[in-house]
């Protein structure tokens, strides 16, 4: 697996799974397990997910020192603030039932992720989360907050993928020396992904999927990816991408496929922004 040094010295591997929409605590543990099995070391959940909870049981099941894992969870809007960010992690801590967080991220640029982030500082500095970073932040908010704090983010977690591959928001984490994680791998399978003619044919040429192309491609820009599946043979067919390498002319093909717009969630939009205040973490 390949890993990819944070601006804090800390290593991340750069193929994750992801637990998003899995609130099924049975289905949530055996995923989680069977991705383990698999050699997936990055697991990503989030307090608004309701599923940190199986997601400890299968890493505590599994034998897998912990040492050997690296487990990102994030704070949810109506834990923004400083107190209310210090009782999350708390709470997400004792619901993964561990000792430590590799990757703590605030979950949406609202509320007061100022306040939010001071909390986050003082976790990091106390050495109980190993890095902390932001997800969904648009390139203004992010910049703002990186001219404000004492820690740069090491993470920025971003809707990424060939439709949405947000070319431009990357020079501006590179600038500041942050990584790109993609959420949305796969577009959630918006616009036909699973059955792109550019990706297929492309993936023919190396007896791949397009869902592995995708993958690969998100490895060779040097994207974090966390695909999402409740099925272990697509898990293993996801983690199955470093035995073949994309020509520069398959990846300026891909890159001609993006749409320079988001495709799944616009946090600059009113109405989302509604919609992500009616959420709140499950209790």
């Amino acid at each position: 697996m390949d890993y990819i040094t944070l601006n804090n010295g800390v290593k991340m591997p750069m193929q994750g799974f992801g637990v998003f929409q899995v609130p099924d605590s049975d289905v949530c543990e055996k995923a989680v397990a069977d991705a383990l099995s698999v050699g997936y070391r990055l697991i990503d959940t989030a307090s608004v997910y309701g599923n940190e909870q199986a997601v400890g049981n299968a890493i505590r099941k599994s034998g897998i020192p912990r040492e050997e894992l690296f487990i990102t969870t994030k704070a949810w809007i109506s834990e923004m603030g400083y107190d209310g960010t210090l009782r999350a992690f708390d709470a997400s801590l004792s619901r993964l039932g561990l000792d430590y967080i590799d990757l703590y991220l605030i979950h949406m640029p609202f509320g007061d992720y100022y306040g939010a982030w001071r909390a986050m500082e003082e976790l990091y500095n106390a050495g109980r989360v190993r890095a902390i970073g932001v997800c969904n932040f648009e390139p203004d908010r992010l910049m703002d907050l990186c001219y404000n704090v004492k820690v740069l983010p090491a993470v920025n977690q971003v809707e990424t993928h060939p439709y949405t591959q947000q070319t431009e928001a990357m020079k501006i984490m590179q600038s500041f020396g942050i990584q790109t994680e993609a959420w949305g791998p796969f577009a959630e399978g918006m616009n036909g992904l699973f059955t792109d003619p550019v990706l297929s044919a492309i993936g023919r040429k190396y007896g791949k999927t397009a869902a592995q192309v995708v993958l690969r491609w998100h490895l060779q820009r040097g994207v974090i990816a966390i695909p999402k599946s409740i099925h272990k043979e697509r898990m293993v067919e996801n983690f199955s991408i470093t035995d073949f390498i994309l020509s520069e002319e398959d990846m300026a093909l891909i890159a001609s496929m993006d749409t320079c717009r988001s495709l799944i969630l616009d946090v600059k939009s009113p109405k989302e922004t509604e919609r992500l205040y009616s959420i709140d973490v499950p209790v």
